[in-house]
């Protein structure tokens, strides 16, 4: 059992920086993120595509943004400490007293004094390919590239990449350009029609991959997965040809995310199309100690922007602060001139 004063879910950039809010103020925090990479919708959606609003940063990409705030919370919150991420929330329970107990879909399991929810537009989940017997827990079934390091076990072997998107074309380009040791044998990209929806540049360099032969290519709607033991190895896709059997050792989908809401539904919160409706004053949502930032909420005069997403957590960090210590002074202090946070940063 993890104990924190406050509980973090999402890591996107309003979680992120709702942890450095929180870790300046004093509070232990704990993030827990259903994605296997910090980010949020910046890095599922979006991860090169460049932002142009973000204050003092006239330009940087998602991916980018998200690697800057990871290393400004660096002095609270760490990866495999305080930062879990391919973890999701199943079961929030309200304890006798104050506080909750949250559990995950792995087992882990946190006691928080309060929580703050930062789940953008939900809980993303890749989109799969709905066929019979795919699930989590099939092997050799992949939504994400893993580490370089852990791809030189696709040394070798065949790989076919499903999807029409950024996230699939990206993926194919990564994968035939990795090294010899850790490139696989062959790679595949597998999609409905030849027609994709990308960045143009990126569809012209897959087009030449695809012409030269350093990409395979295969046209077609899946039909049925071929699984054995657990371990899907192939696919029954049906084309104007006909059916076709494509053998593969590794599966990697890319078909883009989707949104959902999840057990956060039956917390008991009060929700406005699907959105926690909060006291624009402290972030507070009906539930006592329930706080949400970020694209998840709603008041009257929201914007989805990230400035105001970094403004809400802020805020919900002083609230935070004046909720859990109500018997100490609440002092502003800045981080040009105080000692206290100089030291919380460890800049002193």
């Amino acid at each position: 059992m993890i104990q924190t004063d406050v509980l973090v879910i999402g890591a996107g950039p309003a979680g992120l920086f709702q942890a450095f809010q929180l870790g300046l103020l004093g509070l232990r925090v704990q993030v827990v993120d259903a994605l296997p990479e910090a980010g949020g919708q910046c890095v599922a959606l979006y991860p090169d595509k460049p932002i142009y609003d973000v204050p003092g940063i006239p330009v940087c990409t998602g991916r980018q943004l998200s690697q800057q705030l990871l290393e400004q919370i660096r002095p609270f919150v760490r990866l495999g400490e305080s930062l879990h991420l391919g973890v999701r929330v199943d079961h929030v329970v309200a304890k006798t007293g104050g506080g909750y107990e949250v559990r995950t879909h792995d087992g882990q399991a946190f006691t928080t004094s309060a929580i703050v929810v930062a789940a953008g537009a939900g809980a993303f989940t890749p989109k799969g390919l709905n066929l019979p017997g795919l699930d989590e827990g099939t092997s050799h079934l992949h939504y994400h590239l893993p580490a370089e390091e852990a791809m030189a076990s696709w040394r070798g072997e065949q790989v076919l990449v499903a999807g029409g998107g950024d996230e699939a074309l990206e993926a194919a380009e990564q994968l035939i350009k990795l090294p010899e040791s850790h490139r696989p044998s062959r790679v595949t990209l597998m999609h409905r029609r030849d027609v994709f929806q990308a960045e143009a540049e990126l569809v012209e360099r897959i087009k030449a991959y695809i012409a030269s032969g350093e990409l395979g290519w295969v046209q077609g709607v899946p039909q049925e997965a071929l699984i054995t033991e657990g371990r899907v190895h192939g696919l029954a896709l049906v084309n104007a040809d006909g059916t076709h059997i494509v053998t593969f050792d590794h599966l990697l989908v890319r078909q883009g995310m989707s949104p959902k809401l999840g057990p956060l539904t039956d917390w008991g919160m009060a929700l406005d199309r699907k959105q926690v409706l909060v006291n624009p004053v402290t972030f507070q949502s009906s539930l006592d100690g329930v706080y949400a930032v970020g694209d998840i909420n709603t008041y009257p005069g929201k914007k989805r922007l990230l400035v105001c997403a970094f403004h809400e957590a802020t805020m919900a960090a002083h609230a935070l602060q004046a909720y859990l210590k109500p018997d100490e002074s609440q002092l502003l202090q800045y981080t040009t001139t105080s000692t206290l946070l100089k030291q919380r940063l460890g800049v002193l």
